[in-house]
């Protein structure tokens, strides 16, 4: 019923030397490109039209903001802070605005920036959802290869029975990373996982990463079979998941808050992971996000290599949005 596939091949992208700091912020900025060019274009042009700061400029602010994807409550708020350090400093000079923007924006993100911490418990569980072509397999398979860098064992569930191609998928992941995934062609996304952990548990592995059915928020049944996964976990290891992993699109804008809101009402949503930063991103959704529930935003992907996931980094991710 189960196939447990391993390669002895070694992925060569996995010998790779790691990539300079700069060169991932230069592809960070690249990744934001079309919100950067945007927001910077009417910012511009905004500061060119006024010589003082007036309601008139908070509102055309407003507007840019909003239109960025940012949000209106987050650009409510974002506003607030901005009249009160500008009060605050006893600010005049338009051309300051950008520069207390940007700190407001950076004040917002911050608590966001949470690094997963793989703790002793092994395995360390982690659970990976999303809807289907959020990048979730994908953003697995270079989950992987980020966990292996680090030393660490890992098997793979391929929970995403609904779709061979992403049982597939997942083998491909397997075999670049020289890793086990354990899956099944159709049938009880659970007993995948619960076979897995299983395996993971005789052979003390050290992260098991669990991929489960793409869904919509909107498709109760398959939300309740996805409880029904966690439920199937938590029976193995009693305090497992360790991670509940939501996968976004970063092309989804503000309607990665309403799937935000939907996995973490059905599963606890623990941790995020952005994914497409490939240049026609809505990058501002981000602040969104942080309004609606300070979950951690764990990962941020911007391309399609195995190293192209990284851990969140508040200052980056503004700097690369801004300039």
């Amino acid at each position: 019923m189960f196939g447990f596939l391993k390669s002895n091949k070694c992925a060569p992208e996995a010998e790779a030397a790691p990539e300079k700091p700069k060169d991932w912020l230069a592809r960070l900025k690249s990744g934001l490109t079309k919100t950067r060019e945007k927001l910077g274009s009417q910012l511009t042009q905004l500061f060119g039209r006024h010589t003082k700061i007036d309601d008139d400029l908070y509102d055309e602010l407003e507007s840019i903001l909003i239109g960025s994807d940012i949000g209106v409550a987050p650009t409510m708020h974002l506003l607030e802070q901005l009249r009160t350090r500008i009060a605050r400093d006893r600010v005049t000079d338009v051309t300051e605005v950008k520069r207390l923007l940007k700190e407001c924006l950076l004040d917002m993100l911050a608590p966001l920036a949470q690094p997963l911490t793989l703790t002793a418990k092994k395995p360390f569980v982690i659970l990976v959802a999303g809807v289907n072509g959020a990048g979730k397999t994908t953003s697995i398979g270079k989950l992987t290869w980020y966990f292996r860098e680090q030393g660490k064992s890992v098997m793979l569930a391929a929970g995403d029975t609904f779709r061979a191609a992403a049982v597939e998928q997942l083998r491909t992941w397997g075999e670049r990373n020289n890793i086990t995934v354990v899956s099944q062609q159709e049938g009880d996304p659970a007993a995948v996982v619960f076979d897995t952990l299983q395996s993971a548990i005789a052979k003390g592995v050290d992260v098991v990463l669990a991929d489960t059915a793409g869904r919509l928020p909107t498709q109760l049944h398959l939300m309740d079979e996805l409880k029904k996964v966690k439920r199937v976990v938590t029976k193995v290891i009693a305090d497992a998941p360790h991670e509940v992993l939501l996968v976004l699109d970063a092309n989804t804008g503000q309607n990665a808050v309403t799937q935000v809101k939907a996995f973490d009402d059905a599963l606890g949503v623990t941790g995020l992971v952005l994914t497409k930063l490939d240049g026609s991103a809505k990058g501002g959704a981000i602040a969104g996000i942080s309004r609606f529930k300070s979950i951690p935003l764990r990962f941020v992907g911007v391309g399609e290599d195995i190293d192209d996931l990284r851990p969140f980094n508040a200052r980056d991710y503004v700097d690369a949005l801004f300039d």
